[in-house]
């Protein structure tokens, strides 16, 4: 997968292509990542690339020009374009595997107040990661840069991504390790039983559980399989078990 970055501030991207595990699926060759500077399409020999907002208002946007020209410089018919921008689609674990499908991905930033309005017809897609304000993009397309890149095949383990939150509409179930008792506080002991089977059901109740209690959106939008129905009944009712 190549992956672009369209900004002015690439710079911001240092620590984030050459650490942990990003870092090394790029030196792999898994992914691979590059940058193209806004202002480098300026036209004028200031290389401005903003101007004051029609109809008055503080700040200042980003024009369409140099913006729409950068990109041009690097989209193909294969890539896919995204603008990071607040009022865009919100971001989500399924949105993540769809764009591992595509051979390259192009992230859009602005900056300042935003960008001319018009760029979006030249997108394939607005992304927003929550309902907040950066001062730029870069922050938002390094989330979700992140988010694919560990996705793709052979960066991680594909046990590592089976059972994830949000996957199914569920958050993960709870992990331990060592070690079994600190300060007062013991592991469940059916994590200790090396029982599989009662772990896994331990496991998916748990996940259940959480989502229900912490994430009541998500847990309406999971179809309950038998299974998980009656691991639910069986802990509200426990004359059931």
């Amino acid at each position: 997968m190549r992956i672009t970055f369209v900004t002015l501030f690439p710079e911001m991207y240092e620590n984030f292509i050459h650490t942990s595990i990003i870092g090394r699926s790029i030196e792999q060759g898994k992914v691979q990542v590059d940058f193209v500077q806004i202002r480098d399409f300026a036209l004028d020999k200031y290389r401005h690339v903003d101007d004051t907002p029609f109809g008055g208002g503080a700040g200042m946007v980003m024009k369409c020009q140099p913006v729409i020209d950068a990109l041009n410089s690097v989209r193909t018919p294969e890539s896919y374009c995204m603008m990071m921008n607040p009022r865009g689609n919100v971001y989500t674990q399924k949105k993540a595997r769809q764009l591992t499908q595509y051979d390259h991905l192009i992230f859009l930033c602005g900056h300042y107040e935003g960008i001319d309005a018009r760029v979006e017809e030249y997108v394939d897609e607005c992304l927003s990661i929550g309902d907040y304000v950066l001062t730029g993009g870069e922050l938002a397309s390094m989330v979700i840069a992140d988010s694919v890149i560990r996705l793709c095949q052979g960066v991680i383990s594909n046990d590592s991504v089976e059972e994830e939150s949000f996957d199914q509409e569920l958050l993960e179930y709870p992990q331990y390790t060592q070690p079994a008792v600190y300060d007062g506080h013991p592991v469940p002991e059916i994590l200790l039983s090396g029982h599989h089977e009662n772990i896994r059901k331990w496991r998916l109740l748990q996940s259940l559980l959480k989502t229900r209690e912490i994430r009541p959106d998500l847990f309406e939008k999971h179809q309950l399989t038998k299974e998980e129905k009656k691991l639910l009944d069986q802990w509200d009712d426990p004359e059931q078990k």
